[in-house]
């Protein structure tokens, strides 16, 4: 598969499983929860999804079992919006990169500040 294919089928992926999460109905899915990357194979067989989600570590474990647990509505939801000759499986991890710059830039401003 070309390169650009590659990136177009992945932004096009995480856009559409942005929409469709915001869509879910799971109490365990509310608060900020965003699609960072997709990552599709080759074969268009499996997905990995990364996330971020605002919170402590119970709230990212809700947010995955609540991700998993509609694994197959994300999937057909994807299929019937998405004209892919095969709808991939998702696999949903959890990116804390965000929170980590977010840390890392609130160190820096108390460096600045103690200057």
């Amino acid at each position: 598969m070309a390169k650009h294919r590659e990136e177009r089928i992945n932004e096009e992926v995480m856009r559409e499983l942005t929409a469709i999460i915001r869509e879910l109905k799971d109490p365990r899915l509310d608060g900020v929860v965003s699609v960072l990357k997709s990552v599709v194979t080759k074969d268009l067989k499996f997905c990995k999804v990364y996330i971020s989600v605002l919170g402590d570590d119970k709230k990212k474990a809700e947010v995955i079992n609540g991700l998993n647990s509609a694994k197959g509505f994300i999937r057909k939801e994807v299929s019937h919006r998405l004209s892919l000759r095969v709808t991939p499986e998702f696999d949903f991890e959890i990116n804390d990169s965000l929170e980590e710059g977010d840390r890392i830039l609130k160190i820096m401003n108390n460096l600045n500040i103690d200057e």
